[in-house]
């Protein structure tokens, strides 16, 4: 079982689960592993011979420009757990093909596209400039510069297979 409370810049997160229960810790380190960990308060407690963890993690959230605050934190997302395995594959090919396009033009890799606008192209049905162009953040000129040859480059790895 997992709980989350959130308060203005500060969020709760209890994880309940048995000794033996490996999937739940495994959920929680994911969860660990991708926030911003303040504090962590572990207790062992026993209730009709069963034994469980209960862990209340302290972590920051953002704030919106509405006043709530959001479950989304900066850092780094585990698009493998975000992703099913065949949108992952996707795209792990499509960092690939932004780190050519932006040796190719001397950029940094985020100025050709964001991990969460490859995300976004990942989960496409089909990947053309059109519906690229419906992702917020990639404009005319992005697409122009580096979205038809990012497809270029998909169509050519379609055509090889």
């Amino acid at each position: 079982m997992a709980v989350e409370i959130f308060f203005k810049n500060m969020q709760y997160r209890i994880f309940t689960f048995s000794v033996f229960d490996e999937s739940r810790i495994e959920e929680m380190n994911r969860f660990l592993r991708g926030n911003k960990v303040i504090h962590v308060e572990k207790q062992f407690v026993t209730l009709e011979n069963c034994a469980y963890w209960s862990f209340c993690i302290h972590y920051t959230g953002m704030e919106t420009k509405d006043g709530y605050v959001s479950s989304e934190l900066k850092g780094k997302v585990d698009y493998k757990s975000v992703l099913d395995e065949a949108r992952f594959a996707i795209f792990s090919k499509l960092r690939v093909y932004r780190k050519k396009i932006a040796e190719n033009d001397a950029v940094p890799a985020y100025a050709v596209f964001t991990d969460a606008e490859l995300s976004e192209i990942a989960k496409l049905d089909e990947i053309t400039e059109k519906k690229m162009l419906s992702i917020q953040g990639i404009g005319e000129k992005r697409m122009e510069k580096y979205g038809k040859v990012m497809c270029n480059m998909l169509i050519e790895d379609k055509t090889k297979e």
